[in-house]
C-alpha cells in the first residue's frame, strides 16, 4: 500500500511566487537563460546556476559548483525568498494549459516503496545519470522537482480535492508561457489525516515522469541507511518529493523520432524496403499525423506519408513488442537504418508530441535530419500494463503532461533545514 506523508514545505513567499519557479535548466536556451538571471533575481535558476553573479566560474557537477547550489539554496531562505511551512502540510497543485486542467496533490513518497514494487516503473534508467543524481542530493539536500506519479481513480481523494480547490488559492499565476498554476496548502490535520488514510488503501502508483529523480533518491536513502544501522524510518533521506495526479488527470502525447541519414541507401530502396512490412500511402506535402495504433507518420524530402504496420508484425498477446515505438525500431530503425541503441545512437533524436508534427517537419527541411517518423501515442492502460508486467519501455516512448517548475514546492533532506 502506499505511503505518501505530507512535509514542512519550502516554497517561495506570496509575493514572490510568480518569480520563484523555473522551468528546467535544460529547457532554457543559453541566451535565454542568461536574460532571466538577468532580469530576475528571485527565479530558482540562481539556485541551480549559482555562478551567475560571481566571477569565480566552477565546472558543472562538481562539488565546488554543488555546495555554491546549496548555500545559494540556504541564502534565499536566509533572505525570506523561500519560506518553511511550521507544520507538516499536503500541497494542491492545479494547472491550466492549453484547455487542459490537471490536479495533483504533492507529497512524499517512501522509498521502502520503490524497493517492494509498491511504485511501479515502466522506464529503464542508467546508473551513471542515477549516482550522478545521488550525489547531487547527497550535496545538495533537497528535492526542487517532483516525480509526477499516477495512481487510480479515488472517488474519495477526488472530492477532497474538489472541495479544497473551492478556496482561494495560496498562490494563482500564468507565466510568459501562457500557463495558468494555482497552489493550496493542506495544514488542517484532520483533512492530512484523510488523505494520507486514503492514499494507504491504493495498492500501486505509477511513475509517470521522474525514474531516475525515484532512482538517485531511494539510492540515496539506502546509503543513508547503511550509514545509520539504528535509523527510525522517519528521517527525512527516507522520502522524496512527488506530486500525484488520478490517472484520469494526465495527458500522455506521442514522442518522435527523427533520423540524420537513410544509412546509404536511396529513397527508393528505403521506401521499398518498409513496404515489405508496412502500408505506405503518400500524403502529400499536408502535415500528416497518426490517427489511431499501429499507423504512423513518415516526412522524407518535403513529402508526407501514412504508414501501417501489416498484421504480421503486430504483437497484441505481448504488451512490450506491442507497442507502436517496438513496432518502429524492430522493423525500421534497426533493420533498415541500422540504429540499434536508441540511448547511445547519436543519428537519431526524439521530439515531444507538445510541439507538434511542424516541429518535427522543420528538423527535416533544415537539413540536419533527413527522415522523420511521427507516432501514436500510448494509451495510460498500455502504460500501466508494462509497469505491472515488469517490463521496460523502449527510452523515449511518453511525453506526460504536466510538466512542474522547479522551486514551486521544495523538500528538504536536511533534519533541521
Amino acid at each position: 500500500m502506499a505511503t505518501i506523508i505530507p512535509f514542512k514545505g519550502i516554497r517561495p513567499s506570496n509575493d514572490k511566487s510568480h518569480l520563484v519557479p523555473s522551468r528546467s535548466i535544460d529547457n532554457y536556451t543559453a541566451t535565454e537563460l542568461q536574460i532571466e538571471l538577468a532580469s530576475n533575481p528571485f527565479t530558482f535558476l540562481h539556485i541551480i546556476n549559482p555562478d551567475f553573479e560571481g566571477h569565480k566560474k566552477t565546472k558543472p557537477g562538481s562539488d565546488e559548483r554543488l555546495f555554491k547550489t546549496k548555500e545559494k539554496f540556504h541564502q534565499f531562505i536566509k533572505e525570506k525568498i523561500l519560506i518553511q511551512d511550521s507544520k507538516q502540510c499536503y500541497y494542491i497543485y492545479q494547472q491550466n494549459k492549453d484547455g487542459n486542467t490537471y490536479t495533483g496533490i504533492i507529497g512524499c513518497s517512501n522509498i521502502d516503496d520503490y524497493f517492494n514494487g509498491t511504485i511501479k516503473i515502466h522506464e529503464q534508467t542508467l546508473s551513471e545519470r542515477e549516482e550522478k543524481l545521488k550525489h547531487y542530493l547527497d550535496v545538495c539536500e533537497f528535492n526542487a522537482e517532483p516525480v509526477l506519479f499516477s495512481y487510480p481513480n479515488d472517488e474519495v481523494i477526488n472530492e477532497i480535492t474538489l472541495k479544497l480547490t473551492l478556496a482561494e488559492p495560496e498562490y494563482n499565476f500564468t507565466t510568459n508561457d501562457k500557463v495558468n498554476h494555482k497552489l493550496w496548502i493542506v495544514s488542517d490535520e484532520i483533512i492530512i489525516s484523510h488523505i494520507y488514510e486514503q492514499f494507504s488503501k491504493i495498492k500501486q502508483v505509477y511513475i509517470a515522469d521522474g525514474h531516475h529523480r525515484s532512482a538517485s533518491s531511494a539510492l540515496l536513502g539506502k546509503s543513508r541507511r547503511n550509514k545509520n544501522p539504528n535509523y527510525s524510518g522517519k528521517e527525512p533521506f527516507n522520502f522524496y518529493l512527488g506530486i500525484f495526479f488520478p490517472e484520469t488527470q494526465l495527458k500522455i502525447f506521442d514522442f518522435n523520432r527523427v533520423v540524420k541519414d537513410l544509412n546509404n541507401l536511396s529513397v527508393n530502396e528505403f521506401i521499398s524496403k518498409i513496404s515489405e512490412k508496412f502500408i505506405l500511402t503518400e500524403k502529400g506535402t499536408a502535415i500528416y499525423k497518426p490517427i489511431k495504433k499501429y499507423n504512423y507518420s513518415m516526412y522524407l524530402e518535403g513529402k508526407w506519408y501514412s504508414l501501417d504496420a501489416k498484421k504480421e508484425i503486430v504483437h497484441s498477446d505481448k504488451p512490450l513488442e506491442d507497442l507502436d515505438a517496438s513496432i518502429l525500431s524492430e522493423h525500421i530503425l534497426s533493420p533498415i537504418l541500422n540504429i540499434n541503441d536508441l540511448r547511445k545512437d547519436k543519428r537519431i533524436c526524439f521530439v515531444s508530441g507538445i510541439k507538434g508534427m511542424t516541429e518535427l517537419k522543420n528538423l527535416v527541411d533544415s537539413f540536419h535530419f533527413k527522415v522523420g517518423f511521427g507516432l501514436y501515442p500510448i494509451a495510460m492502460k498500455q502504460m500501466k500494463y508494462i509497469a505491472d508486467s515488469n517490463k521496460i519501455m523502449p527510452p523515449k516512448t511518453t511525453w506526460v503532461e504536466p510538466k512542474m517548475r522547479s522551486g514551486m514546492v521544495v523538500y528538504s533532506l536536511e533534519e533541521n533545514c
